[in-house]
């Protein structure tokens, strides 16, 4: 009797941690989405090889300050991951200010850094870190213009509100643009008309706006030339973005710069082959003739180390945190969540295909680092608090508003 009744205890005791466990999963679980979560991890940790493989040969691709990116933006997932970004849904006004601030905060007296010839970082004082506060601003740009879509409960009507929309976008699009920084201008361009098109316009007036922008575009490009010449002076387009629109269209227009970076991308791209090099054996970066190996040129250097097999992993995990991302705006019941959660699956979508297309030739040579890959701890920063705001939607997904 008394051994029955200890064993009858044990297996209540036993049913009773089961049950604990399988509810603290369950908690775990509603809390965080697990497929993000393994999606980011596992991005951090191929980056951090190809990072590690990169500082072997580049003394400014440092991996200890690469893990100190990491850290520092593990913290602020964390942070925004326990905030509720609904609370912002009503400060529109406030969002753009800030975001405008933000962008200009480079050219602040006693802030402003220069780094490779642009002037788009800060220094912060006392602790002597520098920083690209851009970053941040393309993540506001996305609270800023959600709470805006947000506004018309996914039916755009009129398009007067429409054309209003759109015009919100063009201020810290054109802001980023007389910053100097045209590759991060079309990330914010990009990521809001994500958001615009999701907040429910017609489906002519996107087209009739795409046609528009089509128009603009070649309109800059026929009277750069023309300003240039009558003015003396670079008025709309620097010279090295022109030289990069060239290379694009031939990589043979330019041998010296823009178009020998392309080439030599490209061979470290081939001479990958289909398993690659292996680890720390990429002769174009190891040897110097890749450039920006470990920032703007990173997949280049992936591909050569681990071919295309590990370009199509790379590719594979991203899909999968971008699809997962998706349903999880599907899955919130916040309209303004759900236009923050696609905003930054457009500045992953674009920042990923700007960067692989660049470096296969697809796509106009641009300073677009590659999500959680390239080495750069503004960057990793913002990404990893995107992950951060991305899990705070999940948390936050069945909540009344």
């Amino acid at each position: 009797m008394a051994q029955a009744r200890a064993a009858a205890q044990s297996a209540d005791a036993l049913k009773r941690v089961n049950r604990r466990t399988s509810a603290a999963r369950g908690a775990f679980r509603q809390s965080i989405n697990i497929p993000v979560l393994l999606a980011v991890l596992a991005l951090l940790a191929y980056g951090a090889v190809v990072i590690w493989t990169a500082s072997l040969t580049i003394p400014e691709a440092s991996f200890p300050r690469h893990l100190l990116g990491i850290g520092l933006g593990l913290f602020a997932a964390v942070v925004c991951w326990r905030y509720d970004f609904r609370s912002l849904s009503n400060y529109s006004t406030i969002l753009l200010v800030v975001t405008v601030i933000v962008i200009f905060t480079p050219y602040i007296p006693g802030l402003s850094w220069n780094a490779k010839g642009m002037t788009g970082w800060i220094r912060i004082p006392l602790i002597g870190l520098t920083f690209q506060p851009v970053e941040v601003a393309k993540t506001l740009t996305v609270l800023f213009m959600a709470a805006l879509g947000a506004q018309y409960n996914g039916h755009i009507d009129n398009v007067h509100e429409y054309a209003k929309l759109c015009g919100m976008l063009a201020v810290p699009f054109g802001a980023v643009l007389l910053a100097g920084d045209l590759g991060s201008g079309m990330v914010v361009f990009f990521a809001g008309a994500v958001i615009i098109m999701m907040s429910g316009p017609k489906r002519e007036w996107v087209l009739s706006t795409i046609a528009i922008i089509i128009g603009l575009v070649a309109l800059v490009l026929a009277l750069d030339t023309v300003l240039d010449s009558l003015l003396g002076h670079d008025v709309l387009l620097k010279q090295y973005q022109i030289n990069r629109l060239l290379v694009f269209i031939d990589p043979d227009a330019d041998t010296t710069s823009a178009g020998y970076n392309l080439k030599q991308s490209l061979i470290a791209v081939g001479s990958g082959g289909f398993f690659g090099k292996g680890i720390g054996a990429a002769t174009q970066a190891g040897e110097g003739f890749l450039p920006e190996a470990h920032t703007d040129f990173v997949f280049a250097l992936l591909s050569e180390e681990f071919g295309f097999v590990g370009s199509l992993v790379l590719l594979a995990l991203f899909a999968a945190l971008i699809f997962s991302t998706i349903r999880i705006a599907f899955k919130s019941s916040s309209l303004y969540l759900k236009l923050v959660a696609v905003g930054i699956v457009g500045i992953w979508l674009f920042q990923v295909l700007e960067n692989v297309g660049m470096c296969i030739g697809l796509m106009p040579i641009t300073g677009i680092p590659l999500p959680f890959i390239s080495f750069g701890s503004s960057s990793m920063l913002m990404q990893l608090a995107n992950v951060g705001i991305i899990q705070s939607i999940w948390r936050c997904r069945t909540k009344s508003a």
